[in-house]
């Protein structure tokens, strides 16, 4: 019988999505250092989880060895078991959980902006990094994401910890799970650089022979000072090959 768990690692490790439209920032020519690029890596695996409230979860220091180790996306609901108690999700556990993780850094991310991305935690979610308080999602089914760089040990070990709480029931009108069921990521980039969610693509007219494309970048400033930058966008095709 195949490892269903190692083949889902495996597939989480490597998945990559097809990139359509690239955008970039150079900085001027009068500028000595290239901005840095963006770098983005999968935050899902080596995740400890607790069935229940834990009181302090979100401190460093606080004991996790006998939580259960496990990698995202994940519901604890559709593990069941049922129960009649139950009032929603097909008479499947709802209720509070925790989930915590121990990581270092991205390699090379001093002087870059980290930002930690979650796509989906249903729901009512609170976040702390190092014990410090990042802040609540209310709902479930919107992305989200922190700037973690103020907070975040460079060099050393960082704890994260997410509060879920689905005990209200009943709040969906079909099933919804429980916990951290959408992809997590952690992403560096420069000071200067594209916003979160700042790259708006339509194609307003298209036909046989053509296509008009256009594309809208919001690009940031986190940086202490004003600068000067080129954003320079490249449209790819489904070879690869620049248009």
């Amino acid at each position: 019988m195949p490892d269903h768990s190692i083949t889902r690692r495996s597939l989480l490790s490597q998945a990559a999505g097809a990139v359509a439209l690239v955008s970039a920032i150079h900085p001027s020519a009068a500028q000595t250092a290239p901005a840095p690029p963006r770098i983005r890596e999968s935050f899902d695996l080596d995740w400890k989880f607790q069935k229940g409230d834990a009181p302090g979860a979100q401190e460093p220091g606080f004991n996790d060895s006998a939580w259960r180790s496990l990698d995202l996306p994940h519901d604890w609901s559709i593990e069941g078991p049922y129960g009649a108690g139950e009032k929603a999700q097909g008479s499947l556990p709802t209720g509070i959980a925790w989930y915590r993780k121990r990581f270092r850094a991205p390699d090379a991310s001093g002087g870059r902006c980290v930002t930690l991305e979650f796509d989906g935690v249903y729901q009512n979610s609170e976040v702390w990094i190092n014990g410090q308080y990042l802040g609540k999602r209310p709902y479930g089914y919107v992305p989200f994401h922190y700037d973690i760089t103020p907070r975040l040990a460079a060099g050393g070990e960082n704890v994260v910890a997410v509060k879920v709480d689905n005990s209200k029931q009943s709040n969906c009108r079909w099933y919804s799970g429980s916990g951290i069921y959408r992809h997590t990521w952690l992403v560096a980039t420069g000071p200067v650089h594209v916003a979160q969610w700042g790259a708006f693509v339509t194609c307003p007219r298209v036909t046989r022979a053509s296509a008009i494309v256009q594309a809208k970048t919001r690009v940031r400033n986190d940086g202490n000072a004003a600068r000067t930058c080129t954003l320079v966008t490249t449209l790819i095709d489904k070879d690869g090959k620049t248009v």
